[in-house]
């Protein structure tokens, strides 16, 4: 079995996530604060040696992607299908707004519930299916750490596809923050017998921990553990 790792990075922040607008489809740039955030993932994120990288084709993810990509020196493939979802009518709109003009629907969907949004836009699972497509078309004979460069509401939509939970229940996958992500991962974990993705960094901003004592409670190979396995 290869050994996989999806790293799923939100872009920088921008100016209508400080205003809590819906961005969507609409290609909105980064701010200089998205930039810096940009910039110090990237330098953590280069210690993960990507082996590819692929980014929604909107300025704001794929700026995000860029300040890796200077670092590790790979390309960046764009996607289209790693877009936001398309907002329809609450595009551009804030929260408060979209609330006042269409609050049974924007309340609903706010739940989890799969309608459009904004009433013509894109159903969530409809983005769960796009974006998964590009990702399992970036897997095809990787071995290694593929980056994926997106936004908030695909991102859960991703997680909450790839971790085959119910449609209904992504909505309790917390949001991630500007420039953080999300790291799940198959055949990395020697431990680990199943062949299926496990969440192991949720909303991150450093690297990844060794976890300690997932069967036994305790490192197998901590200095305590070796002297007891030494005296039987």
């Amino acid at each position: 079995m290869k050994k996989q790792r999806i790293v799923i990075w939100r872009h920088g922040q921008t100016d209508w996530n400080i205003e809590n607008r819906f961005q969507g489809h609409s290609d909105i740039s980064l701010n200089s604060v998205g930039v810096s955030q940009a910039k110090r993932s990237a330098a953590i994120l280069a210690e993960m040696v990507p082996t590819k990288i692929i980014s929604s084709d909107l300025d704001r993810a794929f700026k995000t992607a860029t300040e890796l990509a200077k670092i590790v020196n790979l390309e960046i493939i764009k996607d289209q299908d790693l877009r936001e979802t398309n907002g329809g009518n609450w595009e551009g709109k804030t929260g408060e707004e979209n609330r006042k003009n269409d609050y049974e629907r924007f309340v609903k969907w706010i739940d989890g519930t799969d309608e459009k949004a904004g009433e013509i836009g894109e159903r969530r699972s409809e983005v769960a299916e796009r974006a998964l497509a590009a990702i399992e078309r970036a897997l095809i004979d990787l071995d290694g750490t593929l980056i994926v460069v997106t936004h908030g509401g695909t991102a859960r939509c991703t997680l909450g596809k790839i971790l085959n939970l119910p449609q209904a229940e992504w909505s309790v996958i917390g949001g991630l923050s500007n420039a953080a992500w999300s790291i799940v991962e198959r055949g990395v974990n020697p431990l680990d017998h199943r062949d299926k993705w496990v969440l192991v960094e949720h909303n991150a901003g450093s690297l990844p921990e060794i976890v300690y004592g997932e069967e036994s409670g305790a490192d197998p190979d901590s200095d305590n553990d070796i002297q007891i396995r030494n005296k039987k």
